[in-house]
């Protein structure tokens, strides 16, 4: 028994053996970055590790907004279960690889060679067709499952750093609306009791008609801005509310971006040269797909070859299905058969044509992404000095206009500056104001958008196939 064992066995042990001796996709070689060997502005010593967002987030209320927002997201759920899909399918690819086994009992009626009705019942191991893969088609599909299993775990990643940074944005910006709508009705405020004023002042001839009607265009402008923010005010809270998944409490909403901004985000360190950009969780997708794709030649290439499948059981035959446990003789089987199509119109070498097509679009998109990268990068780090520069400016220009506005209120209550040399100030006054709350959000929002292109904490050094479970955790 164990010597027909042996001979049944040995022949599959073999195939196992020989089975992916032989790979027919091309060798992997990721293309030569098509971007400067260096970004712009970027101190070489500076890290190449980067904050985690809680690190770059000071605002506790923003915190637990980006928390809510993080465990609420439909997106970021759905980007999660496509890693599961995958990684389920990553199974079923591999489970091909492998001979599958059953155990089961089957009879038979049939005559004989005297022409006689017999039983025939047999019971034990069988295996119903594995396929040799001498030609690597089984390992490349395998392969390209791995790779298709890490993008979607990059892809994940990149879903998570994208809502960190829309849910963050949209926060910011809600925070200067308020900023600009306190800036709006305080002006109104003022026009109102202008309009309040000159009205008198009309009422005993001391203001023309035309000066009257001067200021009630100014306060009804006032009051049109005033309405205008609100409305704005208003969306990007929806919006707002749409990312996090929940209407936010009000203790969670921005103040006044006017006293705190400088505290709500740290500074984003940059590093110099482009290849860290291949940390990006999305360059990693793209890397990936790449992979993916490369391994598929090699399954459709060894589609052009033979077929080899075996077959055959080991068990115990006897007449009866009592014999199977009493008086069964011992049997067993194995056949093979060779598969070589001979004419398919074409089929498989177009099939070859297809993957071989498929992976030069994944190389220019991948090329495309990197390049993407770069511009992004090179952008918002060159955007960081310009912005601090324009916030200084702009906040210069603040402190000139609040001084000539003291200065002209000064001359306008003695009679030495008239109504439109104040009304003039006014405006240029509020204007100046509402300038450094659209510049000081530029500025945060650039550090946001640097955090973002450099891959924020999600960046890290490419997935490998060996860790598919840790690299798709996304959380």
């Amino acid at each position: 028994m164990i010597r027909r064992l042996t001979m049944t066995l040995t022949p599959l042990a073999l195939s196992l053996g020989l089975a992916g001796c032989l790979n027919l996709a091309p060798d992997y070689q990721r293309p030569a970055l098509p971007v400067p060997a260096a970004l712009p502005e970027a101190s070489a010593a500076a890290p190449a590790a980067l904050p985690g967002w809680r690190e770059l987030v000071r605002d506790e209320r923003l915190r637990q907004v980006l928390n809510r927002a993080l465990a609420q997201s439909r997106d970021l759920r759905v980007a999660v279960l496509n890693v599961e899909r995958s990684r389920a399918q990553l199974r079923i690819t591999d489970a091909d690889r492998w001979p599958a086994l059953s155990v089961g009992v089957t009879g038979q009626r049939a005559p004989n060679s005297s022409g006689n009705e017999t039983n025939t019942f047999t019971g034990g191991l069988q295996l119903a067709s594995y396929e040799l893969d001498l030609f690597g088609r089984l390992r490349n599909n395998s392969d390209a499952a791995s790779a298709t299993l890490l993008s979607n775990a990059a892809a994940a990643r990149s879903a998570r750093l994208s809502l960190v940074t829309a849910t963050a944005t949209a926060w910011l910006t809600l925070a200067a609306d308020e900023e600009q709508l306190r800036l709006a009705q305080r002006t109104l405020a003022t026009r109102d009791e202008t309009l309040r004023l000159v009205r008198l002042q009309a009422d005993v001839g001391a203001a023309s008609e035309l000066d009257l009607r001067g200021v009630q265009t100014l306060s009804a402008q006032a009051r049109a801005t005033v309405a205008q923010l609100q409305r704005q005010r208003d969306a990007d809270l929806n919006a707002l509310n749409l990312l996090v998944g929940e209407s936010l409490p009000p203790e969670l909403l921005p103040g006044s971006m006017a006293a705190t901004d400088a505290h709500w985000l740290a500074d984003v360190p940059a590093f110099a040269s482009s290849d860290l950009l291949l940390g990006r969780p999305d360059l990693m997708q793209a890397e990936q797909s790449l992979v993916a794709a490369n391994a598929n030649i090699g399954a459709a290439r060894a589609a052009l070859f033979p077929a080899i499948t075996l077959s055959g059981s080991y068990g115990v035959a006897s007449d009866s299905l009592s014999g199977l446990i009493h008086d069964g003789i011992t049997a067993s089987t194995i056949s093979g058969s060779v598969l070589l199509s001979i004419f398919d119109a074409g089929r498989r070498q177009a099939n070859v044509k297809v993957a071989e097509v498929n992976r030069d679009i994944a190389v220019a998109q991948y090329e495309k992404a990197v390049q993407t990268a770069f511009s992004e990068a090179a952008t918002a780090l060159q955007g960081q000095a310009q912005w601090r520069a324009q916030v200084q400016a702009q906040s210069g220009l603040l402190e000139a206009e609040r001084e000539r506005y003291r200065l002209t209120k000064l001359k306008y209550d003695v009679g030495a500056a008239s109504q439109l040399d104040y009304l003039d100030i006014e405006r240029s006054l509020a204007s100046a104001e509402q300038a450094l709350v659209q510049v000081r959000l530029g500025e945060l929002l650039n550090r946001l958008s640097l955090y973002k292109a450099l891959g924020g904490e999600e960046r890290g050094t490419p997935l490998s196939a060996e860790a598919p479970a840790s690299a798709a955790e996304p959380s």
